[in-house]
């Protein structure tokens, strides 16, 4: 059993079908609250995680903590947001040509 909240760092996460997710680098503490809002993992499964990054799970998502850590839940892939393209300004002076089935 448990003792200490550093006692978590290092464990392995696994999810409940049984996929090795990452190891925990550090706890997530809501000092105000006096609770563990989740777990940061690192070394994640590219099979799982999109470029390996890290990612912090929810406390929530956590259905047994022993000498392994196991998730209730974890999405099938975790994939990072790609960034929008930038909006094309027209240049000024320049009429841009009607987009077609459009009258003008």
């Amino acid at each position: 059993m448990l003792e200490e909240v550093s006692e978590l760092i290092g464990l392995q996460v696994y999810t409940n079908g049984g996929i090795f997710l990452g190891n925990v680098a550090n706890v997530i503490v809501d000092v105000a609250a006096s609770k563990i809002d989740g777990l940061f993992i690192t070394d994640t499964n590219p099979l799982l995680v999109e470029e390996s990054k890290n990612v912090a799970v929810p406390y929530r998502w956590i259905q047994a903590i022993g000498d392994i850590v196991i998730l209730s839940y974890f999405p099938k892939r975790v994939t990072t947001r790609k960034p929008a393209p930038p909006e094309q300004k027209p240049e000024e002076g320049k009429v841009l040509p009607p987009v077609s089935g459009q009258s003008q």
